[in-house]
């Protein structure tokens, strides 16, 4: 049964043409007054008249939130999260949000209007994730999955990701197996988890083979062609530079390409090279990268199959799923070049 306006207001502890501005999403209400109406109208299990139209006609609805829409990773994200919606009978609405606009929205109006248009879930990639963007969320019932979180809050929240560190590890102990010792690592940002975990499992390859890590070779950035550049420039100025760089996604490893002809210097000859991500520009590269491949449509279709069941009420076997990675070795790593004292 439908609660009434004045059910809602009594609760609330306001007037009932207040609830009602609420529902017609007026702007002419006080913040701290619409989130007590807003939580009424979840506890009461209120539905607007959009509400029920989403529901009652036309497939559900899922929104997909990604920082940067361009890249290979993104896109075969986006691939896998399109086919699986076309399978489910599921619309799929995808915005662009940068960092900086994620942390100047409004999460509270921003969840709100998921729920006044009757979405199922939220997706979210590679986006930081905020208390009060949870809290929002949660508070009106909708489930959020993010796929690679930089910085998992909290527990409360579901992820899609890789086995970031046994894909460092194998990226590693792969050019130390061609007879390399001094690999660099050019990583995203230091407090995403991916790039941490992808770090440790490096660390982890140098010390099972009684290699000692060196502070230089360890660089932290952006995921990007930009900072490939940047550090590989900042490498090949050491004094003892690397003859190998790990770099934490196939975009760094452009940039490392990119300089490293710069410098006249020849991937494998001179300089090995293993990506992270496995996307098809893997293939496009002179030479072909070799790149740890993460199963990123998969990772897509898995993001939006938890959703739907976390709309449904179910739960999941696990919150934090993890699938595998592979090395897939192409045409940018050999021996290391043998010089002459």
């Amino acid at each position: 049964m439908k609660p009434v306006l004045a059910t809602v207001a009594a609760l609330a502890g306001v007037s009932a043409p207040t609830v009602s501005k609420v529902i017609n999403g007026r702007d002419d209400v006080a913040d701290a007054t619409r989130i007590r109406v807003q939580a009424a109208l979840t506890e009461l299990g209120y539905e607007s008249p959009m509400q029920r139209r989403a529901r009652s006609t036309g497939p559900a609805m899922v929104d997909l939130v990604i920082d940067g829409l361009n890249t290979p990773y993104s896109m075969e994200l986006v691939t896998g999260i399109l086919d699986c919606a076309a399978i489910e009978d599921v619309d799929v609405v995808v915005g662009n949000v940068t960092p900086a606009k994620l942390h100047r929205a409004n999460h509270e109006e921003w969840a709100q209007r998921m729920v006044e248009s009757g979405r199922k879930g939220l997706i979210m990639v590679t986006s930081e994730m905020t208390a009060a963007l949870l809290d929002s969320f949660q508070q009106r019932n909708i489930p959020v999955v993010v796929i690679d979180p930089l910085n998992p809050p909290r527990q409360g929240y579901s992820s899609v990701g890789a086995t970031n560190w046994a894909g460092g590890k194998e990226a590693t102990e792969h050019l130390i197996s061609l007879g390399h010792t001094r690999i660099a690592y050019l990583g995203g940002p230091n407090a995403a988890e991916c790039s941490v975990a992808r770090l440790h499992g490096y660390l982890a390859a140098l010390m099972g083979h009684g290699i000692s890590s060196r502070p230089e070779y360890i660089l932290a950035g952006e995921f990007n062609q930009a900072f490939g550049v940047v550090g590989t420039r900042q490498l090949l100025a050491l004094e003892e530079p690397p003859t190998a760089i790990f770099a934490g996604s196939d975009s760094v490893a452009l940039g490392v390409l990119e300089q490293a002809r710069h410098h006249g210097l020849r991937v494998p000859e001179d300089l090995s090279l293993v990506g992270f991500d496995g996307t098809p520009l893997t293939e496009q590269t002179l030479p072909r990268l070799t790149s740890v491949a993460q199963p990123l449509q998969e990772m897509g279709r898995a993001a939006l199959r938890a959703v739907l069941r976390l709309a449904k009420g179910e739960a999941l076997d696990s919150a934090h799923m993890e699938l595998a990675t592979e090395l897939v070795i192409r045409d940018s790593t050999a021996p290391p070049r043998v010089t002459s004292d």
